[in-house]
C-alpha cells in the first residue's frame, strides 16, 4: 500500500523543481557568457566550454536544491 502525497508535499516538490531549473539556467548562461566574452580567452565556443557550462549549471542546481532542503528541514513549518 502506498501513501498519497499531500498537497503540501506536491507544492514543495514543484518549488524545488522551479528553483533547480532557475539555478541551472542562470549558472549555465553565466558560465557560457564567461567563455564567450571574457578578455584573453579565445572567443570561440567549443565543446569543452559547452560541457563545462552544463556541469556548472548542474552543480548550481544541486547546490540550490540542497540549500532549500536543508532550510526546510530546519524550519518544518515553512
Amino acid at each position: 500500500m502506498t501513501t498519497q502525497p499531500s498537497p503540501d508535499e506536491s507544492a514543495w516538490e514543484a518549488q524545488l523543481r522551479r528553483a533547480g531549473l532557475a539555478a541551472f539556467l542562470l549558472a549555465t548562461a553565466a558560465s557560457f557568457a564567461f567563455f564567450a566574452f571574457f578578455p584573453g580567452l579565445p572567443h570561440v565556443i567549443d565543446w569543452g566550454a559547452i560541457v563545462t557550462s552544463l556541469a556548472v549549471g548542474a552543480l548550481a542546481r544541486w547546490a540550490r536544491r540542497s540549500q532549500l532542503s536543508k532550510r526546510r528541514g530546519a524550519h518544518p513549518q515553512s
